[in-house]
């Protein structure tokens, strides 16, 4: 099968892969018949190897035209990662950075690579003037930075190219600033392909309604701390990683420093050889960790949204999504920095600890880019909100708990069903709970030999009451939160009472 690590050494690596080759001919029929001051969008999975596919393009057009070429990025390892890139397509490239303060040398130049941020200032203080461009080739265009560039190059043929076509600022649909969208091969089809590495997702249920929505559209750092450094937060991740990822290359991803930090010394404690890093780290110390990082098999490294873009390990064989996100793009770049196929290595893991399998879809499912591309409102307001979400929970009893209750037989209990038949015999909602409350309690005593153990068992079953209550509360609509926390403590206090009065039957007879 052959490699999809594209983004990296590809000096001594040129050919062009079938699906790479139709999409850069599907570009150049619009380059060639569409006005030169076209915008057009180009679509492809992380993985796909997009700079390779615009670094062709970029050399072919040079070979046909006698205009300049400027690839923008927004950030400076991907400036220099499309640099190097470039140069493996024989393709003569000068970086614009922030050092780079007027161009004497640029009629020596035909293709520039420049930061969107350096290149505006430049503009804008008239220290620098590119002329005769006639592509410009924006590279993660679904960040609206780049809007500010466009009126500079009013003459010049657009070619916006992102793996998610759906901008990072609702207000500003991507629509509005591109004619078209070509969409490329869907990461099914390279994955089927050889091209990509198959992902296995374990979902675990995670309640979010405690999360606010910040300005941005997606939740604030804050809340998301708040929920996922505490200790139930921090055990269940330490949990699922043992189950599921041990001794593998770990990546987690979080959306704040604080709960990067906590999962840092939770895995410290246990035991195993972890690294924290953040946008605040210096430059060597990013550069050490990855180091380490990239060395040692069995390496966790815990993140804050540093390593979404521009950070290329194929050996990652675990993603852990420590949060929850409201933005598509993000999804699709955290689970992409797993995708990367080697010769031993066509599988890894996902564990979604933010629900947001269940929001989005599973990585590889197919995605409707046009229509997206087309009416990104209708599809930001019909994702599944957490609500939602959550009231299709399935609590399922661990089996190290289902242990504890082995002497009965069945410990299921479908708070839908049996409110419906309850409702149909005209009997009052709240047999709907004795009904629970006795099968708990039932559960409890055939399944212990004494009160306490019993009440012990009692605080064991906590999960599924609220599980129960959250279900009950949702037959009967619009209950309050606060009524919903009622709920669960007193069937608490009552299956307590309930236990003690079986125990007294049991001593009786």
């Amino acid at each position: 099968m052959p490699s999809a690590h594209f983004d990296q050494d590809f000096e001594d690596k040129k050919e062009l892969y079938g699906y790479q080759q139709g999409d850069i001919d599907a570009i150049f029929e619009r380059l060639e018949n569409k006005p030169p001051n076209y915008h057009l969008l180009y679509q492809l999975p992380t993985g796909g190897g997009k700079t390779v596919i615009f670094s062709e393009i970029v050399r072919r057009y040079l070979t046909q035209n006698n205009k300049k070429v400027v690839v923008l990025t927004h950030r400076i390892e991907l400036c220099k990662q499309t640099s190097k890139m470039l140069k493996g397509f024989d393709v003569r490239n000068k970086i614009i950075n922030s050092k780079i303060k007027d161009l004497p040398d640029q009629h020596d130049y035909s293709c520039f690579v420049a930061m969107v941020e350096t290149l505006k200032n430049r503009i804008n203080d008239n220290k620098l003037h590119l002329d005769n461009v006639g592509l410009v080739i924006i590279d993660e265009a679904h960040y609206n930075s780049f809007r500010k560039l466009l009126s500079s190059f009013k003459n010049a043929f657009i070619l916006g190219v992102t793996a998610t076509p759906l901008s990072s600022n609702i207000k500003m649909p991507m629509h509005e600033n591109y004619d078209e969208l070509i969409v490329g091969d869907p990461i099914e089809s390279l994955i089927q392909k050889g091209y990509l590495a198959r992902a296995t997702t374990y979902s675990y249920d995670v309640g979010l309604t405690s999360l606010k929505v910040g300005i941005n559209g997606d939740y604030t750092v804050k809340s998301s701390d708040d929920l996922y450094s505490n200790m139930v937060m921090q055990e269940k991740l330490l949990h699922v990683y043992t189950e599921k990822a041990l001794g593998t290359k770990t990546l987690i991803f979080n959306n704040g420093i604080n709960t990067s930090l906590y999962v840092y010394e939770t895995f410290r404690e246990a035991g195993y050889p972890i690294r924290h890093l953040d946008n605040t780290s210096s430059a060597e110390d990013r550069k050490a960790i990855l180091t380490w990082f990239k060395k040692t098999p069995d390496a966790v490294l815990t993140s804050v949204g540093i390593l979404t873009t521009g950070f290329d390990e194929p050996t990652v064989e675990t993603i852990i999504l420590n949060r929850a996100t409201k933005s598509l793009t993000l999804y699709f770049q955290m689970i992409g920095r797993g995708s990367r196929k080697l010769a031993n290595k066509s599988e890894f893991t996902v564990i979604d600890l933010g629900n947001n399998a269940a929001r989005f879809g599973l990585w590889n499912e197919p995605v409707d880019w046009q229509h997206i591309f087309k009416s990104p409102e209708y599809y930001l307001e019909n994702l599944r909100d957490d609500v939602d979400i959550e009231l299709h929970f399935k609590y399922e009893m661990p089996p190290e708990l289902r242990a504890k209750f082995k002497n009965t037989t069945d410990i299921s209990f479908d708070v839908d069903k049996v409110h419906k038949e309850i409702i149909s015999k005209n009997l009052r909602s709240k047999v709907v709970i004795d009904l629970s409350l006795s099968q708990h309690a039932r559960m409890c005593i055939d399944n212990s030999s004494d009160l306490t153990e019993a009440k012990a068992l009692a605080k064991e079953l906590l999960p599924d009451i609220e599980s129960r209550m959250k279900r009950y509360a949702n037959c009967l609509s619009h209950c309050s939160k606060n009524y919903r926390e009622w709920l669960i403590d007193d069937y608490t206090r009552n299956l307590i009472v309930l236990i003690a009065k079986l125990n007294r039957e049991r001593l009786d007879d």
